[in-house]
């Protein structure tokens, strides 16, 4: 196909409609039903090169050309991901701390929330955000899954959903869902390069471009808007009173999943402290729900809530006849009390909003929850939580990912990093040893191949330095043991993922060696102790000039750690547990050890971080 280019690109029109589409708002570059859509008041020529990586755009060519140009519909590819890649440089521009724990130098005279108030000014939409009509959770555990289990709920009831959570694991997009599904790619951009230029062109000394986590709430915000959704459900990213997300006046209903110790260095060290931070969400006589806490949480919960004149409930956990037999889609006993507050949420939702009694009619005759809901409860989905995935290509040449199958390379995922998370964490994982060894020893009566079998359960651990692995990791270990599970084996790795980058699905770092090992040889030394209660032997091998040398043979993980060290590559070494060079060496090791050792299932729990977890599913799935 030609096309003629003999007119200005800002009054193309319907002329060459493959290529351009112009409406009020925005002007559409086109190629192969692939869209990038910009404000119509950009340079388009700027903002393409810059964002692309060209020497000259696209739109200037057509330009450049003349009355009597001719281009040919195929003859410049769009490099789609190239833009994606400068968004993600652009977002990580906006990361003001290097590590966890250190406080962001933003300049300026205003405060955060003012800050905040300000940018959604700029981009239009701090009129729209009531009309949102928002479900607002807090929490230290379980907020994102109540979160995933409303988002559920509300869209099998027929209405347009948006979720915006926290961290992603994978993907910056997984944190914005419209109607149950991620963003699209095309649509990120196209809102992204709109916050960003408006953004951009109403900079001051006093007003900053805003750190990461704020621009991601309001591109949210500008998302779901834009996206006309019926109800947006909105996870606080930390604490609530200062969080970004509490920019929100008037929601429709606020949640406060269980408390715990988390985040002690921004939120306080004490229950009651990071409990008062967490009822900052609540506003004037807007109903909020709970589940049980401890008394110290509890109290501070209904002093803020008499304050306000907030009509606080308890919800208690789940009863699993409500279900009519249906299984939650979060694994795990503790999801009970989340998918609980998740109902009393949807629920006040639709009375307030919508006064949808006729949907909650048959729970009260039935004695069981209205089917949107559990359908919701049955089909809600949040990676890296209580999450089973199947390893395949450890069988065959196939690297596909698969959360409903057999192998002999499983990895159970969870991103517990909290005192209370991990012992939730621990108590799913030991349920799921024994389910799976019970089930096995039921199959071994019909297929005596597979009754030869060896489970080994493995941890795959490492958390960042701000966590205290000294209360995480015995909670984890006397935890798996009152149930009668033991570690075999514990591997130390770093992660791949870094604090001050935000990376595509795609992206993975070539540099995969950790130059330092510091941390993750004090993490196994802790270990040690716990185990055997005696003082580390092993040197400290930090850094090394050949890392890959510290990967132990696959024979490693079939050995019985009946003594404290054994000889490696001529290096001391635990027989119960290793420092790995990197993840996807790691990953590659478990494969090659199942692939060696046909007798063996191995059972690895991966935990201590999200971003552990995150990169280990990034791994799996290429």
């Amino acid at each position: 196909m030609l096309v003629n280019a003999n007119t200005s690109l800002r009054h193309v029109s319907g002329a060459i409609p493959l290529f351009f589409k112009e409406n009020p708002h925005q002007i559409c570059f086109r190629k192969y039903q692939k869209v990038s859509c910009l404000p119509a008041h950009l340079d388009l020529h700027e903002h393409v090169e810059r964002s692309l990586g060209l020497k000259r755009s696209p739109l200037r060519l057509i330009e450049e050309m003349g009355s009597g140009g001719v281009l040919r519909a195929n003859s410049y590819e769009l490099p789609l991901s190239s833009s994606y890649e400068s968004a993600m440089e652009a977002l990580s521009s906006l990361i003001t701390r290097q590590k966890r724990g250190e406080k962001s130098n933003i300049n300026g005279k205003y405060e955060k929330m003012e800050r905040m108030q300000m940018y959604l000014k700029i981009l239009g939409l701090e009129d729209q955000i009531a009309g949102l009509k928002i479900v607002h959770v807090a929490g230290t555990k379980g907020k994102g899954s109540t979160c995933s289990f409303c988002e559920a709920i509300l869209r099998e009831s027929g209405f347009r959903t948006g979720l915006f959570t926290s961290p992603h694991l994978i993907d910056v997009r997984e944190r914005f869902r419209v109607d149950g599904l991620d963003i699209s790619e095309e649509s990120f951009l196209q809102y992204f390069w709109d916050c960003w230029h408006q953004l951009k062109e109403n900079l001051s000394e006093d007003l900053p471009m805003p750190p990461l986590f704020q621009f991601l709430t309001v591109l949210a915000f500008k998302i779901f808007i834009s996206e006309k959704v019926d109800v947006a459900i909105i996870e606080v990213g930390l604490g609530g009173r200062k969080d970004s997300t509490n920019v929100i006046k008037e929601p429709v209903v606020c949640g406060i999943s269980s408390l715990g110790m988390d985040h002690i260095e921004s939120l306080g060290d004490t229950l009651g402290k990071i409990a008062s931070h967490k009822a900052g969400i609540f506003k004037p006589e807007t109903p909020a729900f709970t589940v049980d806490q401890l008394p110290e949480a509890m109290d501070v919960l209904r002093e803020k809530a008499s304050e306000l004149m907030v009509p606080l409930e308890v919800v208690p956990p789940l009863e699993p006849q409500t279900l009519g037999g249906l299984k939650l889609s979060l694994s795990g006993d503790h999801q009970y009390a989340n998918a609980a507050l998740a109902v009393a949420l949807c629920k006040c939702w639709l009375l307030k909003t919508v006064n949808a009694k006729d949907v909650l009619t048959n729970e009260k005759v039935e004695a069981k929850l209205p089917e949107p809901f559990l359908r919701g409860l049955a089909t809600a989905r949040l990676s890296g939580r209580a999450q089973t995935v199947y390893d395949s290509s450890s069988a065959s040449n196939s690297s596909e990912m698969k959360e409903n199958a057999t192998g002999d390379l499983i990895f159970y995922l969870d991103g517990a990093h909290s005192p209370e998370s991990m012992e939730v964490c621990a108590k799913w994982f030991s349920n799921a040893v024994i389910e799976n060894r019970n089930s096995s020893i039921k199959h071994d009566v019909e297929n005596l191949e597979s009754s030869s079998k060896i489970s080994k359960q493995i941890l795959l651990f490492n958390c960042m330095e701000v966590r205290d692995p000294q209360i995480l990791l015995p909670r984890l270990i006397t935890t798996c043991a009152s149930s009668g599970v033991h570690f075999s084996k514990a591997l130390f790795v770093p992660s791949m993922s870094a604090y001050n980058k935000v990376t595509s699905a795609s992206s993975i770092s070539s540099d995969i060696y950790s130059k330092d090992l510091k941390w993750q040889y004090m993490l196994q030394r802790m270990w040690e102790r716990i185990l055997h209660g005696n003082e580390a032997v092993n040197d400290d091998n930090s850094k090394l000039e050949n890392l890959e040398t510290l990967l132990p043979p696959t024979s490693f993980l079939c050995e019985s750690p009946t003594a404290t060290t054994s000889k490696c590559n001529g290096e001391k070494q635990f027989t119960s547990s290793c420092v790995m060079p990197s993840l996807p060496s790691t990953i590659k090791w478990l494969r090659d050890c199942v692939r060696e050792n046909p007798s063996l299932r191995v059972q690895v729990l991966v935990t201590g971080s999200l971003h552990l977890v995150g990169d280990v599913l990034k791994l799996l799935k290429r």
